[in-house]
């Protein structure tokens, strides 16, 4: 057996191990290992644990919405981000996120995208058909008629 093979692969894998390489989806096994991200977007470590990573991406899509563009089969942690970033702009009334929600539309393009809230997906798929100006404010009417994650108040005894 060739030595430079071995060498190499010996290399690769301690770089990853150290994390020195970024990876652009979950490990194998992993509930969302369907997820994936567009490398030039994330900077995701290899050595990061599963959770590390979501929360990164998510702190990522908290900071810079539009990035939610370069993730096929987001998890729901990834969608309800988003979702609290466009229920922030529609509270303060900052006209209607439409690029974000467009997002969030073709995300569910995917049958392997899992719905982050019940009913998303079947409210988003009743608009098949129409143009997705029209399939926005259908899902914006959708959202808008459901009670915002964020109004919860746990009270203390």
């Amino acid at each position: 057996m060739p030595l430079m093979p071995v060498l190499l692969d010996l290399l690769s894998r301690a770089s990853h191990r150290l994390g020195l390489e970024t990876i652009d989806r979950f490990p194998a096994g992993h509930p969302y290992a369907r997820t994936r991200w567009d490398r030039r977007y994330f900077d995701i470590a290899s050595d990061l644990k599963p959770e590390a990573i979501e929360r990164t991406m998510c702190e990522a899509i908290a900071n810079t919405p539009s990035v939610f563009a370069h993730i096929q089969n987001p998890t729901p942690a990834m969608q309800r981000t988003l979702l609290g970033v466009i229920d922030t702009s529609l509270r303060r009334s900052c006209g209607a996120p439409t690029n974000l929600v467009a997002l969030l539309v073709e995300a569910y393009a995917s049958p392997h995208t899992r719905e982050a809230r019940p009913g998303l997906r079947a409210a988003i798929e009743a608009s098949a058909g129409q143009d997705m100006r029209e399939r926005v404010h259908a899902t914006l009417a959708y959202l808008g008629a459901m009670p915002a994650a964020f109004d919860v108040i746990e009270a203390r005894d």
